[in-house]
């Protein structure tokens, strides 16, 4: 199967690593299941042995055109769309949500899946090792980073297997890994924008410490209970969290910095 490179494509193909996909799912009959990047449908027809119906979302348009030509639109819906552009709102609640994501734009799809959080029962995902392990990393550790803190805030993660180059065609030059994300159930009580906002900043001066990162004053660590003299991959996720909500204002009036 001829790949694209702009896509990011890399086709799975080891049946051994897709029944544990399937079964790390576990789909249920009912369950409304959202596949991103089915490629060929080697990961959608084993889900559509399990389930009635499934939307797939493909961005290659001669993909997309197989698929559809395969199976009926009663048994799959296919939307031939880029994913960063789609709205998962149009969807029914409870969404179960899985994929073999393109890896070179695979941290725009996680921060744009966290927009809808609330309407997602869970996610499973072939990520890169190294993207995997920066979502699941503690604080004070070097692959925790604006991603873990983010996706922190709004799920609850699960490394659950890697998978080897040869498990792929073209293999990549990577080891991947498949995730589990499960969104936490309370809602979140403070500006997500804000909190974007400032983990963006923290992150892009994190070898800086906070006092030099953040634009807050002395007397603001000291009523955080937030030692300013720590860098940002020293504070939890639940720590940015206080800051989002203690300072929000301020942060919702300032100007954006970049970030890495």
């Amino acid at each position: 199967m001829k790949t694209r490179r702009r896509f990011g494509q890399h086709f799975l193909h080891d049946p051994g690593v897709l029944k544990r996909i399937v079964d790390a799912v576990a789909p249920a009959p009912g369950d409304a299941i959202v596949e991103i990047g089915p490629g060929a449908g080697v990961l959608t027809r084993p889900l559509l042995e399990r389930v009635a119906h499934l939307t797939a979302i493909e961005i290659d348009r001669d993909l997309a055109a197989g698929l559809a030509h395969e199976f009926s639109s009663e048994r799959l819906s296919v939307v031939c769309a880029d994913v960063l552009d789609f709205d998962f709102s149009a969807l029914p609640p409870d969404l179960r949500v899985v994929g073999n994501l393109p890896y070179n734009i695979s941290t725009p799809i996680l921060f744009h899946l966290a927009r809808y959080a609330g309407r997602v029962r869970d996610m499973h995902f072939m990520l890169q090792l190294e993207v995997v392990q920066r979502m699941v990393a503690k604080h004070s550790t070097p692959e925790y980073g604006r991603l873990s803190v983010m996706l922190q805030t709004r799920f609850r993660m699960y490394k659950l297997f890697n998978v080897a180059p040869g498990a792929f065609r073209p293999p990549p030059k990577v080891e991947s890994a498949v995730v589990r994300l499960v969104p936490i159930a309370e809602k979140p009580d403070w500006d997500q924008e804000v909190l974007e906002k400032i983990v963006r900043q923290a992150f892009s001066a994190r070898r800086k410490t906070l006092r030099n990162a953040l634009p807050l004053e002395p007397r603001d660590y000291e009523e955080l209970g937030i030692d300013p003299k720590l860098r940002p991959e020293n504070l939890a996720p639940a720590d940015y969290v206080r800051i989002a909500r203690y300072a929000g204002e301020f942060f919702r009036t300032t100007s954006p910095t970049g970030a890495k």
